[in-house]
């Protein structure tokens, strides 16, 4: 079977590889230049990379673990310490950690929290573990029902004090969709913290070695490829075909750099583009129907990604960090996490600029500035003194809708992976799978997407 997919992201080249695997020829096309969708990335003229985002692997990222493995380049996964560190606002330049000891899931899990005195008070400790044993005990059912509350919400309703929601859960709200807990949905916190807390190693983190398009993606496309598959970037999708009976007869392509646009035919169609694009290109007869009507329901969130090349070392900290800053959400010295950006005596900061809805159509300029002032506080024997550290250059990524915004009541404008249209199919993280808008969520959903094509 031919299978014409739309979108070389994750969700696309997930869903490629799987096809692939099951002795079918898939066909991705990409409107870019790049691969990996979300998770791309480019070269400046200095030979350095820049990315769409700060991408982070779990280790409650079974799909994605599995993909890695499958393809022979586990290798590539840098692991870290088992802990998550925050910045301490009261004290500048320090930092809080949660540090998980090697004992099985919960356990660890307690003993990190309970071993954090910096941030939590004993009491608003215990208040907090009582409310999150409904969750613990009755499983993703009572998850998905509080996709009705906030975050802010759902703490309130279990009396757990807004310190909390300060100390911690603004900083984790803006690290699962760039968004404040007074706007995500309860289901998305409570689901990653069962991932965390009932996994042993679902929150030890690792980073690529290296950029995402060559270190990730690429092994995928060569996987496809070597099974007669093809993926084709700048190849954009400009238009859905419909056949007389209602079905999909083709994908019209645009031409570029010269070539003339063309009609992609195939046995199957899957969109794994994000859903703003998916909406702007659903034919007019599919629009009435109740299956796609739900999607204007679910938006992109706007997301501002920075990079920050220094002139001497910032910190020595091979991890991700949790800035607890009111513009930026977390960032990481790439030159000492990721083996490609290895500096021994410069920093390149990465940092998530977030929430970012009032920040995403201003100059480059100021959303630097504005970061370069965190950074004072966040560093500040470093841009103090008679010699502060100094900005060599800087890269801004500006993605006005990205990840789709998981607001309260989400989960049941998500679609599955099979349409009311027997040969149209849709892959990415807003569909209907347990992990949300995440890394993880897209290679699921594209897994998802080809069992559904291939029954």
């Amino acid at each position: 079977m031919r299978v014409a997919i739309a979108g070389a992201g994750l969700a696309g080249l997930a869903c490629a590889k799987y096809l692939s695997d099951a002795g079918h020829i898939p066909m991705v096309v990409e409107a870019r230049d790049v691969l990996g969708g979300k998770v791309a990335a480019w070269q400046d003229e200095d030979g350095d990379w820049y990315e769409t985002g700060l991408h982070i692997f779990f280790g409650a990222y079974p799909n994605m673990l599995q993909l890695f493995a499958e393809l022979g380049i586990e290798d590539r996964l840098q692991w870290k310490s088992h802990s998550m560190i925050f910045n301490r606002q009261e004290v500048p330049g320090t930092y809080s950690r949660f540090d998980f000891p090697d004992l099985p899931a919960p356990l660890n899990g307690v003993a990190a929290i309970l071993g954090n005195n910096d941030m939590l008070t004993w009491p608003e400790k215990v208040t907090f573990g009582l409310g999150l044993v409904p969750a613990m005990l009755r499983g993703q059912q009572y998850v998905e029902d509080c996709d009705r509350y906030s975050w802010s919400e759902w703490l309130r309703l279990h009396r757990i004090p807004e310190r909390v929601n300060d100390e911690v859960f603004v900083a984790m709200s803006k690290a699962l969709n760039f968004i404040n807990p007074d706007e995500i949905s309860s289901t998305v916190v409570l689901t990653a913290l069962n991932r965390f807390l009932q996994e042993k190693n679902g929150s030890r983190m690792a980073f690529l070695d290296g950029n995402p398009p060559e270190r990730l993606c690429k092994p995928i496309v060569d996987h496809i490829e070597a099974r007669g598959g093809s993926v084709e970037l700048r190849a954009p999708l400009r238009e859905i075909q419909l056949a007389e009976d209602g079905r999909v007869a083709g994908f019209r392509l645009g031409g570029l750099d010269g070539r003339e646009g063309r009609v992609l035919e195939a046995d199957a169609y899957v969109s794994a583009l994000p859903v703003d694009p998916l909406k702007l290109l659903l034919p007019d007869p599919w629009r009435q129907d109740p299956f796609f009507s739900r999607l204007e329901g679910l938006r992109g969130v706007p997301v501002i990604n920075l990079h920050l090349w220094f002139d001497r070392k910032l910190t020595d900290i091979d991890h991700l960090l949790f800035s607890r800053s009111p513009l930026l959400s977390v960032y990481a010295d790439m030159s000492n996490t990721c083996r490609e950006y290895a500096d021994p005596d410069r920093s390149m900061l990465e940092l998530v600029f977030a929430p970012a809805s009032d920040w995403i159509g201003r100059p480059d300029e100021e959303i630097v500035a504005a970061t370069m002032a965190e950074l004072e506080r966040l560093f500040p024997n470093h841009f103090g003194g008679d010699d502060p550290a100094r900005l060599r250059k800087s890269h801004v990524v500006k993605t006005p809708l990205s990840v789709y915004k998981t607001v309260p009541g989400c989960q049941a404008l998500r679609p599955s992976q099979a349409t009311p249209v027997p040969n149209f199919f849709l892959a990415g993280d807003y569909t209907m799978q347990r992990y949300l808008a995440s890394m993880e969520g897209a290679v699921l959903s594209g897994k998802l997407c080809a069992q559904a094509i291939t029954g």
